[in-house]
């Protein structure tokens, strides 16, 4: 026999072996059982690490939503104020007893001064409700719109204290009970108010939250987040309440910058507004007799009713033009 036809033969059966080693080894072996196991074993993993990662948003999803709702709440309740909150915003120690009594006895007083210069029925009814409703709530309102100003003018010094407090090694609450007994009002009538809180057993982060119901701002509000995150998270809490002292500056900056840009826009409106009733008074007094047909006539009464409106509607408008949220 000749010996290529022999290597011939060998090396077409090493190729059959090969071929065929490569084609059954595997089944024979079991090794794709294995590799169907190891994939039927990663597809419910995979799965499931899905399904985790999916349920982890969800939760996320939930807890902001409850943030948000809590936040929600929290702002209606600020426009639903009681009187007793009210009293307190503005800083005054009134009772609602005494409220109410000084709001009878200003409408009464008003009524009388219109009833003795007018005699008109409707005009003493109107006024009597303007002293009981309106007067003393805007009191309330004005005299909160200030406070609250001056503990936005502070906070920042405020939160100053507490920054170096803390970096020098003093406790989070030895520095409240600091700002409690040192720093200017309103802030130190608050802090103070946080420090009863906690004695009463309730935790700093809850009676910060607090503070923003009786100083409904948003200054107050991120006091209060700043202490809830750090107590739930943790952090550098002296880096983050430094952080909030330079945002706070900086929003009184930009409030001051608003201010006297729209100075201008504020007196030519201002001006604007007060045009018609002066020159209304100059004439009167000029010309005693010149304006009586507006007092006297109905169509006269007419036209003061719907000058006044038009003068009211103007006058929102442009203050709605010049005033800036921030």
């Amino acid at each position: 026999m000749d010996y290529g036809q022999i290597a011939g033969a060998i090396l077409a059966a090493i190729s059959a072996g090969g071929i065929a080693y490569a084609l059954f080894y595997p089944r024979l072996s079991g090794q794709a059982r294995v590799e169907k196991r190891l994939r039927d074993f990663a597809a419910p993993a995979a799965t499931r690490a899905v399904a985790d990662r999916e349920a982890q948003n969800q939760a996320r999803r939930g807890q902001v939503a409850q943030s948000l709702k809590d936040i929600e709440n929290r702002e209606k309740a600020r426009h639903k104020l009681t009187i007793e909150a009210r009293i307190e915003q503005a800083g005054l120690s009134w009772s609602r007893k005494q409220f109410w009594l000084l709001s009878v006895t200003l409408g009464v007083v008003l009524a009388a001064l219109l009833f003795v210069t007018s005699g008109n029925h409707g005009v003493v009814l109107v006024a009597f409700l303007i002293g009981l409703l309106g007067l003393p709530r805007w009191y309330l309102s004005m005299l909160a719109k200030k406070r609250m100003l001056r503990f936005i003018n502070e906070l920042p010094n405020a939160l100053d204290v507490i920054v170096r407090g803390i970096k020098s090694g003093l406790p989070l609450n030895d520095c409240v009970r600091v700002i409690a007994n040192e720093a200017q009002e309103p802030v130190k009538t608050e802090f103070r108010l946080i420090v009863e809180a906690q004695t009463l057993g309730m935790s700093l982060s809850d009676a910060a939250v607090k503070l923003f119901e009786r100083m409904p701002c948003a200054e107050a509000n991120f006091f209060g987040i700043v202490l809830a995150i750090q107590q739930k998270t943790g952090g550098n809490l002296a880096e983050t309440l430094a952080n909030l002292s330079r945002v706070i500056r900086e929003r009184r900056k930009m409030r001051d910058k608003i201010k006297a840009v729209s100075a201008e826009a504020k007196a030519s409106a201002s001006i604007i507004a007060s045009l018609p009733p002066v020159v209304a008074g100059l004439v009167c007094l000029t010309s005693p007799g010149y304006m009586d047909a507006l007092w006297t006539t109905d169509a006269g009464r007419a036209t003061l009713v719907g000058c006044a409106v038009w003068m009211g509607t103007g006058v929102l408008v442009m203050r709605k033009m010049i005033n800036f949220d921030i």
